[in-house]
């Protein structure tokens, strides 16, 4: 009985993916899968290396201090022979779930913002219903389109990383009226100076009319948002950092589950994929929280960059078909 288990999984493995598992040989694994050949690897093979492969990423993505997600999609697309589409699928799952677990727990402690978040959440949430849609049309003509369109997003993203400095409590001397309107202020806790910290925001229509841009590119890539989450929200429209970074932890519950069910429609959720990359994550995150005391964050944050830079390259040279990257 176990063995019949085993033989349908593999079908079903094999039935889903089609030419996405196939040689892991670049360009031979394409011709491989368009002529309808089998991955010869054991129904367990990739899920067990995606496993090994985000535990180390989820450590890293710690050290780092950067979401999985944004990690997960570019390294997994350009280095392992699965189609663009079941690895955004894949990678909002990540996303997700990493989102889902802080979030009860920020809010608690009020560190996430409901006035916040609400009025980013529902323009980024529908936008990114809008750009997965958009995703998997462009990816239907030509994956190349998706690949190049990534790769772009993901060199704009590491120098995001590189140049951007963010503010631990910027200076808003004067609310704006939308974000008057809304309500959007409040007080935290800051365990660490023992202090109760009065925040507002400014420029907060700007801040909602990139959110537009925020949301298609999460649910067209799959990425998930945090990168950009938190500099609009931190450098833009003045909401001190530890509100930022919580805040946007509990966007993207929001952002990806609208995202997330547009992927699972199409059956672009593949739990083979899913289920050991979203597990590998979380155990790599609880180890990289704790090497985090005794790590040099600055030096992985570089080292994650060059990575990012490199993985971006590697995906525009596959959408270009020029072979300089491998």
């Amino acid at each position: 009985m176990f063995r019949n288990t085993l033989e349908k999984w593999h079908l079903f493995l094999v039935g889903a993916l089609g030419f996405v598992l196939a040689s892991p040989v670049g360009a031979m694994a394409q011709e491989a899968a368009a002529a309808g050949a089998i991955d010869n690897h054991p129904w367990w093979f990739w899920p067990l290396i995606l496993l090994f492969f985000c535990f180390i990423l989820g450590i890293v993505a710690v050290l780092a201090g950067v979401g999985g997600g944004v990690l997960y999609v570019p390294l997994v697309s350009g280095f392992f022979p699965f189609h663009i589409d079941f690895v955004r699928g894949a990678g909002l799952m990540v996303a997700l779930a990493g989102a889902l677990a802080a979030g009860p727990g920020l809010l608690k402690r009020n560190m996430a913002s409901l006035r916040l978040a609400l009025p980013m959440a529902l323009i980024a949430s529908t936008c990114a219903i809008i750009g997965a849609v958009l995703g998997l049309y462009l990816s239907a003509l030509d994956p190349r389109i998706v690949q190049g369109a990534l790769g772009a997003t993901i060199v704009f993203i590491a120098a995001l990383l590189a140049f951007s400095k963010n503010t631990e409590r910027p200076v808003v001397t004067k609310q704006d009226a939308v974000g008057m309107a809304l309500g959007i202020q409040g007080m935290y806790h800051d365990a660490g100076s023992g202090e109760d910290v009065p925040w507002k925001t400014h420029r907060t229509l700007i801040g909602m009319l990139l959110f537009i841009v925020i949301g298609v590119m999460a649910g067209m890539f799959g990425l998930g948002a945090g990168w950009a989450n938190v500099p609009v929200l931190n450098l833009l429209m003045g909401a001190p950092l530890k509100v930022s970074v919580s805040t946007s932890k509990f966007l993207l519950s929001i952002t990806d589950t609208s995202a997330a069910w547009i992927y699972l429609n199409q059956g672009c959720v593949i739990p083979l994929m899913a289920i050991p990359s979203i597990i590998g994550l979380m155990l790599g995150s609880f180890v990289g929280v704790k090497l985090l005391a005794k790590a040099k964050p600055k030096f992985i944050r570089y080292m994650v960059i060059g990575v990012l830079l490199f993985a971006g390259l590697k995906a525009i040279d596959k959408a270009l078909g020029i072979g300089l990257l491998g």
